[in-house]
């Protein structure tokens, strides 16, 4: 094998390496991006659960902090009542022991001195009845009575205590389900916001993802372009005496080599040939090639090695016509106009480089 072949043979397998490459980095992306899409989906469920756990626990505790408040209700109008049976049984209490000093104050007027004896050495009430006792004029019905009220009286106030202290530890009882809402309920408001935090990012990622799968759809694309683009040539055209024939005759120069302000490039590294897509372009001296095929913002292209470190390159084809490895006689046809890769109408890019440098290609002309 002979050097130049072996030097062909080594680019290609480069270029082949490069395209394998880069579709083994991108399934690996697709492959992270689709692990991530899982464990966020695991993430989702979980917080969903979470939130549906934590969604019961308020509602038990806004089922429980209902009854509870009936139960206040309730025992606060329980209260009510036994405080209105409070007063009455004291009205009761007092209009008894007012008819009572009634009853003596006209005993007292109708003559009955001992009545007005015992009143005045009566301390208290229950003084006055148990001195009564021994006086007939006043009657056991009285006594009896009063007694009667005076217990009502009792009863009542003992009931209103034991309300109360009810009343008081069904309070507490409502404010330990109003902070234990409180918790919870911030507990759910951290999952919401936990949950949306993560449908974001599940959005995101299937953004990601979706562009990565197209990008991995793109280079598998790109790889196949040479074959894909592939069409048969015609016959061999050669025009003017230069050591160059004219790689597309039938077309306008658009841009010639060197500075230029065009796309926010400030040089141009070839020389550009207008035509209609579809128009034929020839190798402009003979030589091997050694890439044909799809080239990113080159397009599709075609690179002829010429020997002597004289490399030409033939850019945006819509389709080519020969295959890497293939050897070509000067104005033999190698593609099609186009305006694949980074291009802005239908053209050829002509660059020649001489030791890896690009040169005008004027001077081969």
């Amino acid at each position: 094998m002979t050097k130049r072949k072996r030097r062909v043979l080594s680019i290609v397998l480069v270029m082949v390496l490069s395209i394998s490459m880069g579709l083994s980095a991108n399934a690996t992306s697709i492959s992270d991006a689709e692990e991530k899409a899982a464990e966020l989906e695991e993430q989702k469920k979980k917080a969903e659960a979470d939130k549906a756990s934590l969604t019961d626990q308020i509602n038990a505790i806004a089922v429980k902090a209902s009854e509870t408040q009936e139960k206040l209700n309730t025992k606060a109008a329980e209260i009510d009542e036994a405080q209105n049976k409070l007063v009455e049984a004291k009205l009761v209490e007092t209009k008894q022991y007012d008819d009572m000093k009634l009853r003596i104050k006209y005993m007292y007027e109708s003559g009955e001195s001992q009545f007005l004896e015992i009143l005045m050495k009566s301390e208290n009430m229950a003084d006055f009845i148990s001195n009564a006792e021994y006086v007939q004029e006043v009657s056991s019905y009285d006594r009896g009575m009063l007694t009667e009220y005076q217990n009502t009286v009792k009863k009542v106030e003992a009931q209103e205590v034991a309300l109360q202290s009810e009343y008081d530890e069904i309070t507490v009882m409502q404010e330990e389900l109003a902070a234990k809402h409180d918790e919870v309920q911030a507990l759910l408001d951290d999952s919401n916001t936990k949950l949306a935090d993560i449908e974001s990012e599940i959005g995101d990622n299937a953004e990601t993802l979706e562009k990565l799968k197209q990008e991995a759809a793109n280079v598998a694309a790109n790889a196949s372009s040479g074959s894909g683009t592939f069409t048969p040539g015609g016959g061999n055209v050669v025009s003017g005496n230069g050591y160059f024939t004219n790689p597309c005759p039938s077309a306008y120069i658009s841009s010639e080599f060197g500075p230029r302000s065009l796309d926010g490039r400030t040089y141009h590294y070839g020389r550009d040939y207008a035509a209609g897509e579809g128009t034929p372009t020839y190798a402009a001296a003979a030589g091997t090639v050694i890439m044909a095929g799809w080239a990113g913002t080159a397009g599709n292209w075609v690179v002829i090695d010429h020997g002597n470190g004289l490399v030409t390159k033939y850019m945006h084809h819509s389709a080519v016509c020969v295959s890497a490895g293939q050897s070509v006689a000067k104005g033999q046809q190698i593609g099609r106009v186009g305006n694949t890769g980074h291009s802005f109408g239908a053209h050829l890019h002509f660059q020649v480089e001489k030791n890896g440098s690009p040169v005008d290609p004027r001077g081969y002309l």
